[in-house]
């Protein structure tokens, strides 16, 4: 009786532990629903910020999941799910009524792209799950893309203000870009995943701080430049690995080789 009791016991904890990061998914989805609400009442910076509220959420759940080892099938899908629509969607909705409205087709053209794009990116990453190289993305990760987006907003709307002839294009480019990204097979590096070499762990954390009181001075700028450098990353990282191929095919072209072994 006492041993039926304790698996019951321990039965009722492990459906609590996976309760945890569907919780957490929830307020990805809310977020992202929030985010649509308060673009259909045009007010774009709060939109903006729920997007990245959703970042928030969509970071905990995974990272409650795997602290927790409560990783499950539906948690994965339900999470894909959630990532659609505050990813996905919302952003896409954000750019539309931001700036492609007016021209009509074309806007709802790029839009739908965005949004395509993102579902297929989403896809993709569950089908590879697991089997490929856990330190790195294929594509540009849908929350990063979004996230571009969101501060990119934010950015112009307190800092950057591109006049109004030069700001449509713009968006255009850069939604067309986070699109393509997002399907192509440039792999950026998982966060979660990232190992520093050496022992100075200290200053890292010393860099750790400087950018958060960075953010926290100056978030209008801080948050679009780490979003921006997370997806410079990918493109400066495969460029730079065409340079070393091309280089290793021609020996008369000098390239410096870091002392640092390729992962």
């Amino acid at each position: 009786m006492k041993g039926r009791i304790f698996k019951n016991k321990e039965g009722q904890r492990r459906r609590g532990v996976h309760l945890i990061p569907n919780v957490l998914t929830t307020g990805n989805l809310f977020s992202g629903l929030a985010a649509v609400v308060l673009v259909f009442h045009d007010r774009l910076e709060t939109a903006a910020i729920a997007i990245l509220i959703a970042m928030v959420f969509d970071v905990l759940d995974g990272t409650s999941a795997r602290l927790t080892d409560s990783t499950s099938e539906f948690g994965v899908e339900y999470d894909s799910l959630s990532d659609l629509v505050s990813f996905g969607l919302a952003p896409g909705f954000l750019i539309y009524v931001w700036l492609l409205e007016s021209p009509g087709l074309l806007g709802a053209a790029i839009m739908f792209a965005y949004v395509a794009c993102g579902a297929l990116r989403l896809a993709r990453f569950n089908v590879m799950a697991g089997s490929g190289d856990s330190r790195f993305f294929t594509g540009l990760p849908i929350p990063a893309a979004a996230g571009f987006i969101a501060t990119f907003y934010i950015f112009n709307a307190h800092i950057g203000h591109l006049p109004d002839s030069v700001l449509p294009p713009v968006v255009i480019a850069l939604s067309l870009l986070m699109a393509f990204l997002m399907v192509s097979t440039v792999r950026y590096r998982s966060v979660k995943q990232l190992k520093f070499a050496g022992h100075n762990h200290f200053m890292y954390l010393v860099w750790a701080v400087l950018i958060l009181v960075s953010v926290m001075a100056y978030p209008q700028l801080m948050l679009f430049v780490l979003c921006l450098a997370y997806v410079s990353s990918g493109l400066l990282e495969k460029g730079w690995s065409a340079v070393i191929v091309s280089a290793t095919r021609d020996p008369q072209v000098r390239v410096p080789v870091s002392s640092e072994s390729e992962d």
